[in-house]
């Protein structure tokens, strides 16, 4: 992302968002419309090229062209038409286009982003890592913008490309996200595959790649839009073929495919409005709810769910890593019952705690979550050792002056010895091993766990700025706001067993 041309391409189109911000057009917004029209154009190039033209996308490139040609009092009408007419396709015209709306009021300044902007530029030219680092650099700019709540579907991708690291995906594995947001686990692991193998990569392996073996569910159809087009513009799928990104509710249903490895930040927030009912029969008071006999245990909890939902959807053998909020590894009731079904009939084998400051979303005590499904074998837990990895005590970081950067994960790569045996770790100060024995004989079978001292709250000399200080007062009562809020369930629960009188 370092590249001159991706820089030039991206101030390109990022400065014209200033002058439409005056208009009222957000930045997510802005995203959006570029969306559209570099789809459009980018069909139009691949028909018109000298070789190897592409005729299926003939459609396509004369619906570009005539948003070119069109006269500025009669562009708003031609933009409107074409967006309604696409948004009624299937694949990944249908995922890109669906409930699509031009967000540019005034014809004049269309016609420039259009004709100025995207057609003087020959996309098909550059190479998909220009354009895409280019589409991505658009995107992380778009999640800066906290009014919009973009930030919450962005997930850092110094952090993606760590945890892409340790999992290692393979040429012949399947790849999901089930939250998959914009799509950054999704393509870091196409480009760990690509980089990793290259030349050795078969045909078959090549086409496997871009037609099916990445894919990912996306529940808000403006974020599935952006996660569609950032496959195409790194070289994932067809731009009339079927969608990679599916457009739905991930946790609805059981899932119909498995796959070997499995990537995900499911969205941040406890609550969910939907109710699953478990093999437990119990089902919440809400209206709608779903049937998940694959599922442990009834919770409202997102987190929750997507843990069970993730280990559901893993073939055997299979591995996951997953960004996790504390509430996950503490809550008592639905969170001690699915930490002890995973700690037995999964390998739980690493966890890295997070610092905060680095989401979007305020407030976040996360932690990444490791875990291999395997066959199973009765009578014995397949967890037999946690290592936990704490980043978070004596690390502060911010989004701007100070953000978290590929380096600054270094160490616990190197500790974590991808495609090494783990008999072969070794603990360190931040890195140390727990049994199965400890962490089932903790209250609540709490994976909270911590042993170092923040050098800030010894040291009265680096005591840190008062504006990071009271950020993390914030968390620390969010945090004792949901541990209240687990016990005000589990006393539901019980009360609700009572036989009434």
């Amino acid at each position: 992302m370092s590249t001159a041309e991706t820089k030039r391409l991206v101030a390109k189109l990022w400065n014209y968002c200033d002058v439409l911000r005056d208009d009222g057009v957000s930045t997510i917004d802005y995203v959006e419309q570029l969306t559209y029209l570099l789809f459009l154009k980018m069909a139009h190039e691949r028909v018109n090229r000298k070789f190897n033209p592409d005729a299926s996308l003939a459609g396509l490139a004369a619906r570009w062209q005539q948003l070119v040609d069109a006269e500025a009092n009669a562009l708003e009408d031609t933009y409107r038409h074409t967006l309604y007419s696409l948004g009624r396709q299937p694949g990944t015209l249908g995922v890109i286009f669906r409930k699509a709306q031009n967000r540019i009021q005034d014809p004049a300044k269309l016609k420039k982003l259009i004709v100025d902007l995207i057609d003087k530029e020959n996309w098909s030219s550059q190479g998909a890592d220009v354009k895409g680092d280019a589409y991505e650099e658009l995107l992380a700019k778009g999640a800066e913008d906290i009014k919009t709540g973009a930030g919450q579907y962005f997930t850092p991708r110094a952090l993606i490309s760590a945890m892409v690291d340790c999992v290692q995906p393979g040429p012949d594995d399947s790849i999901a996200d089930p939250a998959c947001g914009t799509g950054g686990f999704l393509l870091a692991a196409h480009d760990y595959i690509v980089e990793r193998y290259g030349s050795m990569l078969t045909p078959e392996q090549r086409d496997r790649l871009s037609s099916g073996a990445i894919a990912g569910t996306e529940l808000v159809d403006g974020t599935a839009r952006l996660a569609a087009m950032n496959m195409l513009v790194h070289g994932i799928g067809k731009p009339n073929g079927a969608s990679l990104i599916d457009v739905r509710d991930g946790l609805a249903e059981a899932p119909a495919r498995h796959y070997s490895v499995v990537l995900a930040n499911p969205p941040f927030g406890k609550k969910s409005s939907i109710t699953v009912i478990g093999e437990n029969g119990r089902a919440d008071r809400e209206a709608i709810s779903y049937t998940r006999q694959d599922f442990w245990t009834t919770t409202t909890n997102k987190q929750l769910n997507f843990v069970q939902h993730i280990a559901s959807m893993l073939a055997i053998p299979g591995r996951a890593a997953v960004v996790l909020p504390d509430n996950v590894l503490f809550e008592g009731g639905a969170g001690e019952t699915v930490r002890s079904r995973l700690l037995k009939q999964f390998d739980v084998h690493t966890m890295l705690r997070l610092p905060t400051g680095i989401f979007y979303a305020g407030g976040v005590k996360a932690n990444v979550l490791f875990f291999d499904k395997k066959e199973a074998r009765p009578g014995q837990p397949w967890t037999e050792t946690l290592w936990v990895y704490d980043f978070r005590i004596g690390q502060h970081f911010t989004l701007k002056q100070n953000p978290l950067r590929r380096e600054h994960l270094d160490d616990f790569v190197n500790c974590y010895r991808p495609g090494e045996p783990r008999s072969t770790r070794v603990e360190t100060e931040r890195f140390r091993p727990f049994s199965y024995d400890e962490l089932i004989a903790r209250d609540k079978i709490n994976l909270d766990i911590s042993w170092l001292k923040d050098p800030a709250l010894e040291d009265a000399d680096s005591l840190l700025p008062p504006e990071v200080i009271a950020q993390e007062i914030v968390e620390d009562l969010e945090a004792a706001l949901s541990e209240f809020a687990a016990i005000a369930e589990v006393l539901q629960q019980s009360r609700a067993k009572l036989p009434e009188s």
